[in-house]
């Protein structure tokens, strides 16, 4: 058996060449390497977006939802939002426009149902008649109805203010008859029945027949206002003087 090399007391083995590891003995890993020194540097930044131009379509529909070119702006509105969803701006243009549109869209359907629920008196009455509260069509007034004021001319008469009969009025409604038939009667026919007029009177208030300062107004259907469904002949006692009451005994 081999014996290990004795050393003279105090001597020491040299030691391993400068520069290299040791190597390890069998089965064991080499050491890991060292770490590599710190650094407080971090990835370059991306670069900021680049900018995507006007988004004109967003321009266009506020614009036009502005002055009420509600097709175009509409139209406009959804090219733009579309845009902006790409990275243009005008997203809030374009919502505005739109909105402005639909505004637009409701206050024409108001007016329309205006038009159409006040036709009778558009059709030949004075336009301020449509917001009065007091004007009533011509065709609706009833017996016993008085009137504010007296129209000039009884064939182009669509609308007529009333008031109370206790307040100052110069017409009141004491006769209303209607004509019946399917077709227009012609002028002849509603004459006959405008004659009925003076015998009504008689028979309402024999003092009014009487007073010269009391007169007659009668409202009848023309060929136009009967396609509207006008039938009633109206006899209207008037005063050139407003009076309070009625003149029935």
């Amino acid at each position: 058996m081999t014996q290990p090399p004795e050393y003279p007391q105090g001597y020491q083995p040299p030691p391993p060449p400068t520069g290299h590891y040791p190597v390890p003995p069998a089965g064991h890993l080499p050491p890991p390497p060292p770490p590599l020194p710190y650094t407080d540097q971090y990835g370059q930044p991306y670069p900021p977006p680049q900018p995507q131009g006007t988004n004109w379509w967003a321009v266009v529909s506020l614009i036009f939802g502005v002055i009420g070119g509600v097709l175009i702006s509409v139209i406009a509105g959804i090219v733009g939002l579309n845009k902006a969803k790409q990275g243009q701006g005008g997203r809030g243009m374009a919502i505005a426009g739109l909105v402005l549109s639909a505004l637009w869209v409701i206050g024409l359907i108001a007016v329309f149902a205006l038009f159409a629920a006040n036709k009778d008196k558009i059709a030949d009455s004075d336009f301020a008649d449509i917001f009065d509260p007091n004007s009533v069509n011509a065709a609706d007034i009833g017996l016993g109805d008085c009137l504010s004021e007296i129209p000039s001319d009884a064939s182009l008469v669509a609308s007529v203010k009333t008031v109370n009969c206790a307040e100052p009025h110069k017409g009141e409604v004491y006769f209303v008859v209607d004509v019946p038939g399917g077709d227009f009667p012609g002028q002849a026919a509603i004459i006959d029945y405008q004659d009925r007029c003076q015998p009504a009177l008689e028979e309402f208030s024999p003092t009014a027949m009487a007073d010269p300062e009391v007169g007659m107004f009668v409202l009848y259907p023309t060929e136009d206002s009967w396609k509207r469904g006008d039938r009633a002949v109206t006899c209207i006692a008037t005063t050139d003087v407003p009076r309070t009451g009625s003149l029935q005994e």
